[in-house]
């Protein structure tokens, strides 16, 4: 059960992010914490998280954006969702003043780029639907095991409902990817279930997908040992990680423990050949991946006009 505090929020609502891939666009999220309750969320390490089944959601976020937007000279191009949480996590409050914010910003023009895995609602997917030419999505999905989904995601949409809304997504004219992030090493990354995932993804009309391994923090890691209860499987995954060592990534401007870069490559070749055999272009995470990657893996989405960084700040003064 998750509990819900309601509070208002008194820093900004658009804010740059210290992610390389979303420079060029403002942020929002509704709320710290999130209601998934992922295993693996690198948020569950941040100084303001609420803790365990605890969400506090910044009912006000609507009426300072629209504040915000009063004040500036020249609207962003879009606004991105959500750095530290999902737009849709299973919280009624939340996909309400969601949906409201959306709608709003649609209103105005602004377009809207969205990382979920969680269920849309019937109206938002309608609007989004209804302005398919300013949304952007990616759609995380790391498996179609139910087992492994609910163990390490337990309250996220299941793999096939996904399945099914990016169907909808690219049906309705969205600029849809999938994200495979993070690949679980022994757990997700075998062939066969790579198979099964990208040949899903391919029948649907995913063309591109992004991907990334699983970075280790200690809040992480604590909340595996803690929560995953299949401990052979939990043994399997960690074990991959033995002689990991620390690297500093671009994401969160940290440092993580991440498999040997050569485990990595190799991870990557495997995904990639897969996804080659489906016409499915990958794109590997640079911000996580500074050693094996770089360019962007697209987060935010591909907009005609290209906002600089600079114009970027500038819109948030």
């Amino acid at each position: 059960m998750v509990t819900v505090v309601q509070t208002d929020r008194r820093s900004a609502v658009l804010t740059p992010s210290s992610l390389a891939c979303l420079s060029h666009m403002p942020t929002i999220n509704l709320t710290s914490g999130c209601a998934h309750g992922c295993l693996y969320c690198y948020t569950r390490g941040y100084s303001t998280h609420p803790g365990e089944d605890r969400v506090v959601l910044y009912r006000n976020t609507l009426s300072k954006l629209k504040e915000e937007l009063a004040r500036k000279r020249r609207k962003p191009q879009a606004v991105y969702f959500s750095p530290s949480s999902d737009l849709f996590q299973p919280v009624l409050e939340v996909l309400e003043l969601g949906y409201h914010i959306l709608e709003f910003l649609l209103s105005q023009g602004i377009g809207v780029a969205f990382l979920s895995k969680g269920y849309i609602p019937e109206k938002t997917m309608k609007l989004f639907l209804d302005n398919a030419d300013k949304v952007r999505a990616q759609i995380g999905i790391i498996t179609l095991d139910e087992y492994i989904q609910r163990m390490f995601e337990p309250n996220t949409a299941n793999p096939q409902a996904r399945i099914e809304q990016i169907s909808r997504l690219v049906a309705g004219g969205i600029a849809t990817e999938a994200r495979l992030d993070p690949i679980l090493p022994g757990l997700t990354d075998n062939e066969d279930a790579l198979r099964q995932l990208l040949s899903d993804l391919a029948r649907v009309g995913v063309k591109r997908a992004a991907i990334s391994t699983l970075f280790l923090r200690s809040s992480v890691l604590q909340s595996l040992k803690r929560y995953v209860k299949n401990t052979e499987l939990l043994q399997t995954l960690l074990d991959f990680y033995r002689d990991a060592k620390r690297m500093v990534i671009h994401a969160e401007r940290s440092s993580v423990i991440a498999l040997p870069s050569a485990a990595r490559d190799e991870i990557y070749k495997r995904v990639g050949r897969v996804a080659g055999e489906y016409d499915i272009g990958l794109s590997i995470c640079a911000c996580k991946n500074p050693d094996l990657a770089h360019g962007t893996c697209n987060i935010g989405g591909n907009w005609p006009r290209h906002e600089t960084q600079q114009n970027l700040f500038k819109q948030m003064d």
